[in-house]
């Protein structure tokens, strides 16, 4: 399955929220249950979130760094995202390399590398 991207989004593999989140993805989504009937959506390996301002998205961010994960780092002398993605329309894709996750261009959205697209998670109409 692949995720639809709007504005600017933040991409967490599900895996990484279990490792940080107390109970994991499934406690995680019931504490924000009112989330996923707007901004929240997940497939079976990538979790959305996402603004339509870098403030916002800074704030998300720090957040979940806050909880453990790693975003921007230094690997062999360039910045890349680690643990979370930030993907915006404007850059087309990630904001930094992003080594596992695939962008297409052409449906607006991302994919887990190395699973097939699938069909698009998006918002609930």
């Amino acid at each position: 399955m692949a995720i639809h991207c709007e504005f600017i989004d933040l991409i967490i593999p599900i895996a990484n929220i279990n490792k940080v989140y107390p109970g994991g993805f499934v406690k995680y989504k019931s504490d924000n249950i009112e989330g996923f009937s707007g901004r929240l959506w997940h497939d079976d390996y990538l979790f959305r979130d996402g603004a339509m301002d870098g403030g916002v998205m800074q704030s998300l961010c720090q957040e979940w760094e806050q909880r453990g994960l790693q975003g921007a780092v230094e690997t062999n002398g360039r910045m890349q995202w680690k643990d979370f993605c930030v993907v915006e329309n404007l850059f087309r894709g990630p904001t930094l390399p992003c080594d596992w996750i695939e962008f297409d261009p052409e449906t607006i959205s991302v994919f887990f590398k190395g699973q097939p697209k699938g069909e698009i998670i998006g918002r609930k109409r």
